[in-house]
């Protein structure tokens, strides 16, 4: 969860300079819109860095994962986390790719919910983020299913969406208004269990 107010906020229009307004002009492209506004705005306050990162998240954004198989890495990694910012717009990207509200309000619960290779994915990013591998099991099923380029997307997919975590936590980002957390508030307290 985020602290109460941000550490570092966004940076106001204002008060951009010309290359980090030229930086955030190419996001559309990445983001798809506006939503995700207050991630990009504080982010840019590191030019450098933000330049070489955005390309890598775009890239994962349109990988080769099935976009709903994608998602649901993301939401379970944010809530793993407990990061809203990232739960809160990763939820409206779910909807887009096909995942029911229902379905995603029984992201954060137990694993024994779920079936089949939807099980397997949120497995997957309990695993990563429990133990930092991938079980042998789990590698097997997700085998079963995806080829080489896909198999390497599941962990990076996890990795990056931990660093972007880490960062949102630590930085305090806001949800923007009118941005519907969707159960955030409910998760329940502790760690996850690889286990479910």
């Amino acid at each position: 969860m985020s602290p109460e107010a941000p550490r570092l906020g966004p940076v106001s229009a204002e008060d951009l300079s010309d290359e980090q307004r030229d930086l955030l002009a190419g996001v559309g492209g990445v983001a798809g819109d506006a939503g995700a506004a207050n991630i990009f705005a504080t982010l840019v306050r590191h030019p450098g860095l933000f330049r070489r990162w955005l390309p890598f998240g775009g890239k994962l954004l349109a990988g080769k994962l099935p976009a709903r198989d994608r998602e649901l890495l993301i939401l379970r990694t944010a809530f793993n986390c407990r990061s809203s910012y990232e739960w809160a717009q990763h939820v409206r990207i779910a909807r887009g790719a096909g995942i029911s509200r229902e379905e995603i309000d029984r992201v954060p619960g137990d694993l024994s919910q779920w079936e089949g290779f939807d099980a397997t994915l949120l497995r997957a990013a309990d695993e990563l983020h429990c133990s930092a591998r991938l079980t042998d099991a789990t590698w097997a099923e997700l085998a079963e299913v995806y080829d080489e380029q896909q198999l390497i997307e599941v962990p990076m997919v996890v990795g990056h969406y931990h660093l972007v975590a880490f960062t949102l936590n630590s930085l305090g980002v806001e949800v923007e208004p009118g941005t519907d957390p969707a159960g955030a508030g409910a998760w329940p307290a502790g760690d996850p269990s690889p286990t479910g």
